[in-house]
């Protein structure tokens, strides 16, 4: 794993959702409009918040669409957490040309919302993979 580091904007967003939820975020990442938490494995129900109370209490401080992705050290399961609610069915990590590359395997009628509107999705997937696992790139099946 690469080291991580954080703005003084991303330390603020971590200590206020952490306060609002109680659960521990591993990563902020500010990205366009919207936040990226990295949730500590385990915490996510914490995150969310019965009826999403703790979700939306954090959405409604910061007016900005906020994704979260449970940890995972383990590569594969954290690519799967990261496309949360899509189904994956298969990730395969190769190493090709000097580069980590991840293929993943999602049926046909979710390869739209893997990808998202305008690519976001697939986007914040890479994103995070590189951060936490140096995979250099992200290719849907």
């Amino acid at each position: 794993m690469s080291e991580i580091k954080l703005s003084t904007e991303g330390l603020r967003y971590i200590a206020l959702f952490e306060e609002l939820t109680k659960a521990t975020v591993k990563d902020c990442i500010i990205d366009d409009g919207r936040i990226i938490y990295v949730i500590k494995a385990g915490d996510m129900g914490a995150a969310i918040g019965r009826n999403g109370d703790h979700i939306n209490r954090v959405k409604k401080a910061v007016d900005k669409h906020i994704d979260l992705v449970e940890y995972s050290d383990e590569p594969v399961a954290f690519i799967k957490n990261a496309f949360s609610p899509v189904t994956v069915r298969t990730v395969n990590i190769v190493d090709r040309n000097n580069k980590r590359l991840a293929y993943v395997e999602v049926s046909n009628k979710d390869k739209g919302l893997a990808i998202g509107r305008n690519g976001k999705n697939i986007e914040k997937v890479k994103l995070v993979a590189k951060r936490h696992h140096d995979i250099d790139d992200v290719i849907l099946q």
